[in-house]
Order: structure tokens, then sequence, then C-alpha cells
């Protein structure tokens, strides 16, 4: 490899490495004192860099807020979640990707509590990071009802917009870690928990399902 691109795979490499440990600061101060909003003081000092490379790397405290929930949506699982919503039966689609985006919460359930918990008392203290993860459930949910509709899955009497009503409860953050915190459930437990009972309030009974197929 000739001198100057070697330097330059160097470069990259370093400034790859300063970008993770500011990342996991973030992490750190988040898991650390829940109560508080991390400042970019402390999170420079947990990186060992100055504030004005986290400003040059993120842009801003909301750009750095972004780039974490990023960060962690691909840490906990987003290419588990991206397969599962792909899946080609209803169902499947529906019971893969609760448990995929609970696993997901479940593998740094106390980060994404605290996540939450700002943007609910602080909306500007998290930037947009949140509403991000927020407005990505809301599309799925509303993809998942109408992939239900289209495969005749869906309770009797149960509208598409009912359905996306019921699901956004059943997948949100609140409902699985009450279930963990308040219920003393495992992840894997109340995830499975949260399978059933999305399952049984949208879904056709089995038994229905398979009258209409012969029916149809």
């Amino acid at each position: 490899m000739a001198p100057r691109k070697y330097e330059q795979v160097l470069r990259a490499e370093a400034a790859e490495e300063t970008r993770r440990r500011i990342l996991d600061a973030v992490g750190q101060c988040l898991r650390e004192t829940p109560t508080e909003q991390p400042s970019l003081g402390r999170v420079a000092e947990l990186a060992k860099v100055s504030r004005s490379t986290i400003y040059a790397d993120f842009g801003s405290r909301s750009g750095l807020f972004d780039a974490f929930v990023v960060d962690l949506w691909e840490r906990t699982g987003l290419g588990e979640l991206g397969r599962a919503v792909h899946a080609a039966g209803a169902r499947d689609h529906l019971r893969e990707g609760i448990r995929a985006a609970s696993r997901m919460k479940g593998r740094e359930l106390a980060v994404y509590r605290v996540l939450h918990a700002m943007d609910r008392l602080d909306p500007e203290s998290a930037g947009s990071a949140v509403r991000h993860m927020e407005t990505d459930r809301r599309a799925g949910m509303q993809s998942l009802a109408e992939h239900l509709e289209r495969e005749g899955e869906l309770r009797d009497g149960l509208t598409v917009d009912e359905a996306v009503d019921l699901l956004w409860v059943l997948t949100s953050f609140e409902s699985l870690d009450l279930l963990v915190t308040g219920r003393g459930r495992t992840v894997e437990e109340a995830t499975e928990i949260l399978v059933d009972m999305a399952e049984r309030t949208v879904c056709r009974t089995l038994r229905a399902a398979a009258a209409r197929g012969r029916g149809a």
C-alpha cells in the first residue's frame, strides 16, 4: 500500500474509533445517571475528546442523539426487524415483527427507558431521536394492519385504523417495560405475552381464518 493511502486509512480508522468512543460515552451517561440529561461536557470527558470534536463530528446535540439512536438500532437488531417485517405471511409479519422489536428494546432496556422518559419530560433534550423512532413504528403498524387486512386476517368488524391503534399500544416500549418491571417477566416472556395479546386482539381466530380459507 502506498504511504499516502496508508495514512488515509489510519486517519479514517482513528476517526471511526473516536466516533465510537463518543457514542459509547452517551450510552454510559444514560445508564449511569438515568434521571439526568447527559451533558456534552460529561460525554466529552468519558470519550476523552473535546466538546469541539463532538460538534465537528455530529454538528449539534440533536445530531449526536440522532446518531446515537441509529447506532443503537443497528447494534440491538435493526437487521432482524427488517427481515421480520418482510415476512410473506401477515401473521408471521405480526409475530416476528413484535418479537424482533421487543428483543431490540430488551437488549438495551435501560437506555431505551431513559430516551423515552427524556422525550416525555423534555422533547428537545434528545432532539428528534425518539420522535424518529416513533414515526418509524407508526409507519410499521400501519403497514402491518394493511397486510393483515389484505390477507383477510383482521378480526371481524375491526378496521385498519382500529387495528393500528391496538397495535400501537401493544408494541409500545411502555407495554414491554411494564411487563418486565411491573410483573417481573423476562424480556422473552414479556415478548411472547405481547405477541399472544396482539394476535388475539387484532386477528381472526385460527378456526375462523381456516373457515374463511375453505370458503374462498
